[in-house]
Protein backbone atom coordinates (compact mmCIF):
# COMPACT_ATOMS: atom_id res chain seq x y z
CA UNK A 1 0.00 0.00 0.00
CA UNK A 2 1.61 2.98 -1.19
CA UNK A 3 1.01 6.67 -0.14
CA UNK A 4 2.63 9.01 -2.66
CA UNK A 5 6.43 8.37 -2.12
CA UNK A 6 5.27 6.54 1.15
CA UNK A 7 5.38 2.57 1.15
CA UNK A 8 3.27 1.75 4.19
CA UNK A 9 2.87 -1.89 3.74
CA UNK A 10 5.20 -3.96 1.21
CA UNK A 11 4.99 -7.46 0.15
CA UNK A 12 3.18 -8.31 3.23
CA UNK A 13 1.78 -12.56 3.11
CA UNK A 14 0.34 -14.25 5.66
CA UNK A 15 -2.69 -16.95 5.83
CA UNK A 16 -5.69 -16.97 8.34
CA UNK A 17 -7.87 -20.07 9.08
CA UNK A 18 -11.16 -20.51 10.84
CA UNK A 19 -11.31 -21.38 14.54
CA UNK A 20 -7.71 -19.60 15.41
CA UNK A 21 -6.83 -16.12 16.32
CA UNK A 22 -3.56 -14.85 14.12
CA UNK A 23 -2.42 -11.50 16.06
CA UNK A 24 -0.50 -8.84 13.63
CA UNK A 25 2.29 -6.72 15.94
CA UNK A 26 4.50 -4.95 16.09
CA UNK A 27 5.99 -1.51 16.88
CA UNK A 28 4.02 1.71 16.39
CA UNK A 29 3.81 3.05 12.39
CA UNK A 30 4.78 -0.54 11.42
CA UNK A 31 1.78 -0.53 8.66
CA UNK A 32 -1.09 -2.70 11.32
CA UNK A 33 -3.86 -0.78 10.87
CA UNK A 34 -3.26 0.19 7.47
CA UNK A 35 -3.08 -3.70 6.70
CA UNK A 36 -6.83 -3.78 8.65
CA UNK A 37 -7.85 -1.07 6.29
CA UNK A 38 -6.64 -2.67 3.11
CA UNK A 39 -8.64 -5.78 4.49
CA UNK A 40 -11.48 -4.44 5.06
CA UNK A 41 -12.12 -1.87 2.20
CA UNK A 42 -11.20 1.22 3.30
CA UNK A 43 -8.08 1.29 1.38
CA UNK A 44 -8.13 -0.38 -1.72
CA UNK A 45 -4.28 -1.94 -2.22
CA UNK A 46 -1.52 -0.21 -4.34
CA UNK A 47 -0.38 -3.81 -5.74
CA UNK A 48 -1.05 -7.34 -4.60
CA UNK A 49 -3.80 -9.65 -4.18
CA UNK A 50 -6.02 -10.40 -1.28
CA UNK A 51 -8.50 -13.73 -1.13
CA UNK A 52 -10.77 -14.85 1.24
CA UNK A 53 -13.00 -18.39 0.34
CA UNK A 54 -11.80 -17.62 -3.56
CA UNK A 55 -12.88 -14.07 -3.57
CA UNK A 56 -10.61 -11.30 -4.80
CA UNK A 57 -11.29 -8.39 -2.26
CA UNK A 58 -8.58 -5.79 -3.93
CA UNK A 59 -11.51 -6.07 -6.77
CA UNK A 60 -14.80 -5.48 -4.10
CA UNK A 61 -16.33 -2.37 -3.43
CA UNK A 62 -16.00 -1.75 0.32
CA UNK A 63 -19.53 -2.39 0.93
CA UNK A 64 -19.25 -6.41 -0.98
CA UNK A 65 -16.48 -6.44 1.52
CA UNK A 66 -18.71 -6.53 4.49
CA UNK A 67 -21.73 -8.14 2.87
CA UNK A 68 -20.16 -10.61 0.05
CA UNK A 69 -17.03 -11.52 1.38
CA UNK A 70 -18.46 -11.32 5.71
CA UNK A 71 -15.74 -9.30 7.02
CA UNK A 72 -16.30 -7.67 10.07
CA UNK A 73 -13.73 -5.23 12.32
CA UNK A 74 -13.53 -3.41 15.21
CA UNK A 75 -11.89 0.04 15.69
CA UNK A 76 -9.22 1.16 17.89
CA UNK A 77 -11.45 4.32 18.46
CA UNK A 78 -15.06 2.75 19.89
CA UNK A 79 -17.56 3.57 17.12
CA UNK A 80 -21.16 2.77 18.91
CA UNK A 81 -23.92 4.75 18.70
CA UNK A 82 -24.15 6.40 22.29
CA UNK A 83 -28.03 7.12 22.18
CA UNK A 84 -29.27 4.17 21.07
CA UNK A 85 -29.77 1.75 23.13
CA UNK A 86 -27.41 -1.66 23.49
CA UNK A 87 -30.10 -4.02 21.98
CA UNK A 88 -30.74 -0.90 19.14
CA UNK A 89 -27.01 -0.76 18.53
CA UNK A 90 -26.98 -4.51 17.38
CA UNK A 91 -30.29 -4.33 15.00
CA UNK A 92 -28.25 -2.15 13.17
CA UNK A 93 -25.95 -4.36 12.41
CA UNK A 94 -28.39 -6.59 10.60
CA UNK A 95 -29.66 -3.25 8.49
CA UNK A 96 -29.01 -5.50 5.49
CA UNK A 97 -31.13 -7.87 5.45
CA UNK A 98 -34.01 -5.65 7.43
CA UNK A 99 -33.61 -3.32 3.99
CA UNK A 100 -34.14 -6.43 2.37
CA UNK A 101 -37.09 -8.14 3.60
CA UNK A 102 -38.53 -4.45 3.93
CA UNK A 103 -38.37 -3.98 0.03
CA UNK A 104 -36.58 -0.81 1.44
CA UNK A 105 -39.44 0.86 3.65
CA UNK A 106 -42.67 -0.73 2.05
CA UNK A 107 -43.33 -4.27 3.72
CA UNK A 108 -41.79 -2.05 6.92
CA UNK A 109 -44.24 0.27 6.40
CA UNK A 110 -47.13 -2.16 5.64
CA UNK A 111 -45.98 -4.37 8.38
CA UNK A 112 -45.83 -7.57 6.09
CA UNK A 113 -45.32 -10.84 7.18
CA UNK A 114 -41.91 -10.99 5.03
CA UNK A 115 -40.42 -8.36 7.25
CA UNK A 116 -42.00 -9.32 10.68
CA UNK A 117 -40.00 -11.97 10.02
CA UNK A 118 -36.75 -10.69 8.93
CA UNK A 119 -37.34 -8.14 12.28
CA UNK A 120 -37.95 -11.36 14.53
CA UNK A 121 -34.70 -13.15 13.20
CA UNK A 122 -32.48 -10.10 13.63
CA UNK A 123 -33.95 -9.98 17.14
CA UNK A 124 -33.16 -13.61 17.72
CA UNK A 125 -29.27 -12.81 16.58
CA UNK A 126 -28.88 -9.90 19.08
CA UNK A 127 -30.12 -11.36 22.08
CA UNK A 128 -28.15 -14.24 20.91
CA UNK A 129 -24.81 -12.50 21.09
CA UNK A 130 -26.01 -10.16 24.23
CA UNK A 131 -26.73 -13.48 25.98
CA UNK A 132 -22.87 -14.73 24.73
CA UNK A 133 -21.15 -11.25 26.22
CA UNK A 134 -23.69 -11.14 29.39
CA UNK A 135 -25.27 -7.56 27.48
CA UNK A 136 -28.93 -8.69 28.65
CA UNK A 137 -29.42 -6.62 31.72
CA UNK A 138 -28.72 -3.88 29.54
CA UNK A 139 -30.42 -4.25 26.11
CA UNK A 140 -32.19 -1.18 27.06
CA UNK A 141 -29.45 0.77 28.51
CA UNK A 142 -27.94 3.19 26.09
CA UNK A 143 -24.91 2.12 24.83
CA UNK A 144 -23.26 5.27 25.88
CA UNK A 145 -23.72 5.00 29.36
CA UNK A 146 -21.68 1.52 29.47
CA UNK A 147 -18.99 1.27 31.42
CA UNK A 148 -15.95 1.22 28.68
CA UNK A 149 -15.36 -2.41 28.77
CA UNK A 150 -19.05 -3.38 28.59
CA UNK A 151 -18.58 -0.72 25.31
CA UNK A 152 -15.54 -3.28 23.73
CA UNK A 153 -18.15 -6.11 24.24
CA UNK A 154 -20.62 -4.08 22.78
CA UNK A 155 -18.49 -3.32 19.41
CA UNK A 156 -17.26 -6.49 19.22
CA UNK A 157 -20.88 -8.48 19.63
CA UNK A 158 -22.52 -5.90 17.41
CA UNK A 159 -19.93 -7.15 14.49
CA UNK A 160 -20.25 -11.00 15.11
CA UNK A 161 -24.06 -10.26 14.82
CA UNK A 162 -23.02 -9.68 10.45
CA UNK A 163 -22.16 -13.19 10.62
CA UNK A 164 -18.93 -12.66 9.73
CA UNK A 165 -16.12 -15.48 8.33
CA UNK A 166 -13.66 -13.21 9.02
CA UNK A 167 -13.53 -10.67 12.15
CA UNK A 168 -10.85 -8.15 12.39
CA UNK A 169 -9.86 -6.84 16.11
CA UNK A 170 -8.12 -3.66 16.53
CA UNK A 171 -6.54 -2.98 19.67
CA UNK A 172 -10.00 -4.22 21.66
CA UNK A 173 -7.94 -4.65 24.63
CA UNK A 174 -7.40 -0.23 24.47
CA UNK A 175 -8.41 1.38 28.24
CA UNK A 176 -9.22 -1.70 29.99
CA UNK A 177 -8.00 -2.58 33.07
CA UNK A 178 -6.86 -5.83 34.12
CA UNK A 179 -10.06 -7.45 34.81
CA UNK A 180 -11.11 -6.83 31.96
CA UNK A 181 -8.60 -7.90 29.99
CA UNK A 182 -8.95 -11.06 31.62
CA UNK A 183 -12.72 -11.41 30.21
CA UNK A 184 -12.03 -10.18 27.13
CA UNK A 185 -9.40 -12.62 26.50
CA UNK A 186 -11.49 -15.34 27.59
CA UNK A 187 -14.33 -13.92 25.78
CA UNK A 188 -12.20 -14.34 22.42
CA UNK A 189 -10.67 -17.93 23.52
CA UNK A 190 -14.31 -19.09 23.52
CA UNK A 191 -15.00 -17.06 20.18
CA UNK A 192 -12.32 -19.49 18.57
CA UNK A 193 -13.25 -22.59 20.87
CA UNK A 194 -17.50 -22.51 19.46
CA UNK A 195 -17.62 -20.46 16.06
CA UNK A 196 -16.53 -21.03 12.80
CA UNK A 197 -14.34 -17.90 12.11
CA UNK A 198 -11.17 -16.73 11.49
CA UNK A 199 -10.24 -13.96 13.68
CA UNK A 200 -7.56 -11.53 12.77
CA UNK A 201 -6.07 -9.59 15.98
CA UNK A 202 -4.08 -6.44 16.38
CA UNK A 203 -3.47 -5.88 20.37
CA UNK A 204 -0.81 -3.72 22.33
CA UNK A 205 -0.96 -5.66 25.23
CA UNK A 206 1.64 -8.58 24.75
CA UNK A 207 -0.10 -10.55 27.60
CA UNK A 208 -3.37 -10.82 25.47
CA UNK A 209 -1.35 -11.44 22.04
CA UNK A 210 0.30 -14.23 23.67
CA UNK A 211 -2.42 -15.49 26.06
CA UNK A 212 -5.28 -16.15 23.25
CA UNK A 213 -3.32 -16.18 19.59
CA UNK A 214 -2.59 -18.86 17.63
CA UNK A 215 -0.34 -17.30 15.52
CA UNK A 216 1.27 -14.27 15.21
CA UNK A 217 2.62 -12.41 12.56
CA UNK A 218 5.00 -9.47 12.90
CA UNK A 219 5.45 -6.18 11.00
CA UNK A 220 8.31 -3.25 10.88
CA UNK A 221 8.01 -0.13 9.09
CA UNK A 222 5.34 -2.24 6.64
CA UNK A 223 7.85 -5.33 5.61
CA UNK A 224 7.30 -8.76 7.56
CA UNK A 225 9.91 -9.59 9.90
CA UNK A 226 8.60 -12.63 11.75
CA UNK A 227 5.96 -15.32 12.12
CA UNK A 228 5.09 -18.47 14.41
CA UNK A 229 3.40 -19.17 17.77
CA UNK A 230 3.70 -17.39 20.39
CA UNK A 231 6.76 -19.27 21.77
CA UNK A 232 8.58 -19.01 18.86
CA UNK A 233 7.50 -15.22 17.68
CA UNK A 234 8.96 -14.22 21.56
CA UNK A 235 12.47 -15.62 21.20
CA UNK A 236 13.13 -14.57 17.47
CA UNK A 237 15.98 -11.88 17.57
CA UNK A 238 14.47 -9.96 14.49
CA UNK A 239 11.51 -9.51 16.88
CA UNK A 240 13.73 -8.56 19.56
CA UNK A 241 15.45 -6.40 17.66
CA UNK A 242 12.65 -4.17 16.22
CA UNK A 243 10.96 -3.94 19.83
CA UNK A 244 13.90 -3.49 22.25
CA UNK A 245 17.29 -2.26 19.88
CA UNK A 246 18.47 -5.62 20.58
CA UNK A 247 22.02 -6.72 18.70
CA UNK A 248 22.37 -10.27 19.93
CA UNK A 249 20.17 -13.51 19.73
CA UNK A 250 18.64 -13.73 23.83
CA UNK A 251 15.02 -14.12 24.11
CA UNK A 252 12.78 -11.73 25.54
CA UNK A 253 13.29 -11.94 29.01
CA UNK A 254 9.47 -13.13 30.44
CA UNK A 255 9.14 -9.75 32.36
CA UNK A 256 9.65 -7.62 29.53
CA UNK A 257 7.68 -10.30 26.96
CA UNK A 258 4.25 -8.90 28.61
CA UNK A 259 5.32 -5.18 28.54
CA UNK A 260 6.68 -4.60 25.19
CA UNK A 261 4.53 -2.47 23.40
CA UNK A 262 3.16 -2.96 20.04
Amino acid sequence: MRFGGLTAIAGVSFQAHPNQITAIIGPNGAGKTTLFNCLTGFYRPSAGRITLNGLPLERLADHQIARQARIARTFQNIRLFPMMTVLENLMVARHAPLMKASLFSVAGLLGLKRYRDAEADAIEVARRWLDRFDLTAFADTEAGALPHGKQRHLEIARALCTDPVLLCLDEPAAGLNPRETAELTERLADLRRTDDIAMLLIEHDMSVVMGVSDHIVVLDHGRKIAEGSPFEIKRDPAVIRAYLGETDDEALPPDVAGDVAC
